[in-house]
Parts: structure tokens; sequence; C-alpha cells
């Protein structure tokens, strides 16, 4: 969430997140949601590669 609200306050489309992070816009809808929503692993995978960082680092980000 942290990632999309940086993005969006860029003045970025949340279009180009998806397209960037190769994930679908319904994906970036249920993050924002309200409801809780866990996040599938491969999607993970995904938006760490393309922010260049490895999982694990998302995990020590995060404090797991």
């Amino acid at each position: 969430m942290e990632w999309l609200h940086s993005w969006l306050k860029e003045g970025k489309s949340q279009n180009s997140f998806t397209i960037t992070h190769d994930i679908d816009e319904s994906t970036i809808r249920k993050i924002k949601g309200e409801k809780e929503y866990r996040i599938p692993v491969e999607t993970l995978i995904k938006i760490c590669e393309a922010r260049n960082i490895k999982l694990s680092e998302f995990f020590k980000l995060i404090g797991y």
C-alpha cells in the first residue's frame, strides 16, 4: 500500500502502476479496498521484481 500511495503522490496513475508492476487493476482495487486483502505470493514477487528487490528483502522491510 505504501508503494502505491507514493506512486500516486508522484502524479502517476493507478493504471501505470499496474502496467509497470505486471499486475491486474482489480488487484490494486482489492489492495486499496476496505476489507483486508491477502496479496498472493505471485503478486508480491511481481511487485518486488519491478522494484528490483528480492522477496526476502521485502519481508525484512515489513518486519518478517
